[in-house]
C-alpha cells in the first residue's frame, strides 16, 4: 500500500476548496461548477483539457450536475485552479452553504412547464456566488424541476421548486364526449366525467397541466400558472420528504425571495450541524410556513447574518 503524504489537515483545506481526496492515495478530485448542470461546449473542451494536463484524463459528470476530474495529484491543485481561472471556471460545492443548483431540462422536455435553466442560473448566481461566504448550520440544496414527474427530485431537496400549471374548467364548452381526451390523459384520475359533467379534484390534481389544452372543444384552460415550493427535503441516509408551502408562486421574484427567507430562517433557527430537514421538523412546518409566506423575517436579514456559529 502506497504511503500517503497529504496531512489531514491539507486535505481539508484542499476539500474547502473542490476537491476531494482519491481513497487510499495522494491523488484528488477537482469539482468544477457548473451552474445548473447545462455548459456549453467550449466549457466541456477546457475541463478535458484540464483533466489531460493535471488529472488522469477522465471527467465524471456527479449527482449534483458538476463535474470532477480526477488523480491530481496534490501538486497539481494549484495549477489546475490557475488553468480553471483563466477560463473563467472554478472549483467548489462543499461546506456548510448553499450547494451548487440542480436542475432538470425544462421547457426542452415535452413536459415542462417553467424554463428551469433561467429559474435555476439566476438562483446559483444569487445563492451560490453571492452567498458563498455566508456559513449556515449544514448544507443546503436546491433542486428545480419542471413538472411534477420530480426527474431532479425537488421534494428531496432542502429546498426544491416545481413548475405547476392549474386547470381551470369552462362547463359550457363542455360536450360530455362518452371518450373525454382530458380525462384520458389525466395522470393521476383528478380530471373525470362525473354523470356527463367535467370535474377536477382539486386535491389530487398535481399540477402537471397535461389536460389544459387537450379538449377538442377547449373546454380546459389555464386557471394558474406558476412554481411550487418544497421545503425541508433530505435524501442519503436519513430520508424525509419535503413539505409543500401552500401557495403557488405566480411570480419569480417570490421564488427568489422565498429561497433568501428559507435560507435565512435556518441560518436563524437551525443548530450547528443539522440538516434543514431537521430544523423544520424540530421548529414546526406552521412556524416554518408562517415565516416563509410572510416578509417578517427580511427585517432581521442584517442581525441573522451576523449570527456566528
Amino acid at each position: 500500500m502506497a504511503t500517503l503524504t497529504v496531512s489531514k489537515a491539507e486535505e481539508a483545506r484542499v476539500k474547502a476548496l473542490g476537491f476531494f481526496s482519491n481513497k487510499g492515495t495522494d491523488n484528488f478530485s477537482g469539482r468544477v461548477i457548473t451552474k445548473n448542470g447545462k455548459v456549453s461546449a467550449e466549457v466541456l473542451r477546457n475541463v478535458a483539457e484540464a483533466a489531460e494536463r493535471f488529472g488522469n484524463g477522465e471527467v465524471l459528470v456527479t449527482t449534483r450536475l458538476t463535474l470532477e476530474c480526477p488523480g491530481i495529484p496534490f501538486e497539481n491543485i494549484e495549477p489546475f485552479m490557475n488553468f480553471l481561472a483563466e477560463k473563467g471556471l472554478e472549483t467548489g460545492g462543499s461546506g456548510k452553504r448553499v450547494r451548487p443548483v440542480v436542475s432538470c431540462k425544462g421547457t426542452t422536455c415535452q413536459y415542462g412547464l417553467i424554463d428551469t435553466y433561467d429559474l435555476s442560473e439566476k438562483i446559483h448566481d444569487e445563492f451560490y456566488t453571492k452567498w458563498h461566504d455566508v456559513n449556515l448550520p449544514h448544507k443546503f440544496k436546491i433542486a428545480v424541476g419542471g413538472c411534477p414527474n420530480n426527474c431532479v427530485k425537488p421534494n428531496l431537496n432542502d429546498l426544491g421548486v416545481i413548475g405547476a400549471r392549474v386547470p381551470a374548467i369552462n362547463l359550457d364548452k363542455c360536450k360530455s364526449c362518452k371518450k373525454c381526451a382530458v380525462e384520458a390523459v389525466c395522470p393521476v384520475g383528478a380530471a373525470k366525467l362525473v354523470d356527463g359533467t367535467m370535474v377536477v379534484d382539486y386535491d389530487k390534481c398535481i399540477n402537471c397541466g397535461r389536460c389544459i389544452e387537450k379538449c377538442y372543444f377547449k373546454a380546459m384552460d389555464t386557471q394558474k400558472q406558476g412554481y411550487k415550493v418544497y421545503v425541508g427535503g433530505r435524501w442519503g441516509k436519513q430520508i424525509s420528504h419535503g413539505k409543500l408551502l401552500g401557495k403557488i408562486f405566480t411570480d419569480e421574484a417570490e421564488i427568489m425571495k422565498t429561497i433568501e427567507k428559507a435560507i435565512l430562517f435556518f441560518r436563524e433557527n437551525g443548530n450547528f450541524g443539522e440538516r434543514f430537514a431537521v430544523t423544520v421538523e424540530r421548529v414546526g412546518f406552521d412556524k416554518v410556513e408562517k415565516e416563509l409566506l410572510s416578509d417578517d423575517i427580511l427585517s432581521r436579514k442584517d442581525e441573522i447574518l451576523a449570527r456566528e456559529f
